[in-house]
């Protein structure tokens, strides 16, 4: 299915489950996803591992990737999803783009976010075992929505019932 430009934006806390949520919703509604991760990770394999201040610069630099990517998609008139730890420094750039924006908030208890944080398996880049005793990467009540116009939406990454509900959500968005 083809639609109109637009940037579907799926922001939460680590371990939130985002990467999982955009790369299902990207299937079912036959749109790109570019993702923070997949960029740092690639940046990673081609610049090597440093310390906490290098993964810091090369998230900056794979977030100016995902934007650059997401503006070409929309520029060709198609709708993307941008997933990552967007945070509201992020928001003038992606109004930047000049299209109609969505965002997504994912949530999950912070015992849960904790425990898919130790449990999964990322590139040693991202530095997760430092990281993970850090309790501000789990804030109360997840990360806030950006401010950036359009729809919004809260999702929480445990309850997959509501699934259906968000991905038609989306897919009626996208077509408006």
């Amino acid at each position: 299915m083809v639609f109109p430009a637009a940037v579907l934006i799926i922001l939460g806390s680590p371990a939130s489950g985002k990467t999982t949520l955009a790369a299902r919703l990207a299937t079912d509604l036959e749109i790109p996803c570019y993702s923070k991760d997949a960029v740092k990770e690639a940046l990673f394999a081609t610049l090597g591992v440093g310390d906490r201040e290098w993964s810091r610069r090369l998230s900056a630099a794979s977030f100016a990737a995902v934007l650059e990517l997401a503006r070409a998609q929309v520029q060709g008139g198609g709708a993307c999803i941008v997933e990552g730890n967007w945070r509201q420094a992020h928001a003038p750039a992606l109004r930047e783009i000049g299209a109609r924006c969505g965002q997504i908030r994912l949530f999950v208890a912070a015992e849960e976010a904790r425990r898919r944080f130790q449990a999964r398996q990322r590139h040693a880049g991202h530095l997760d075992a430092m990281l993970v005793q850090d309790p501000s990467l789990f804030p109360v009540g997840g990360d806030a929505f950006l401010d950036v116009s359009g729809p919004r939406w809260d999702y929480a990454s445990d309850a997959n019932e509501r699934y259906e509900w968000l991905v038609g959500e989306a897919r009626s968005w996208l077509m408006s």
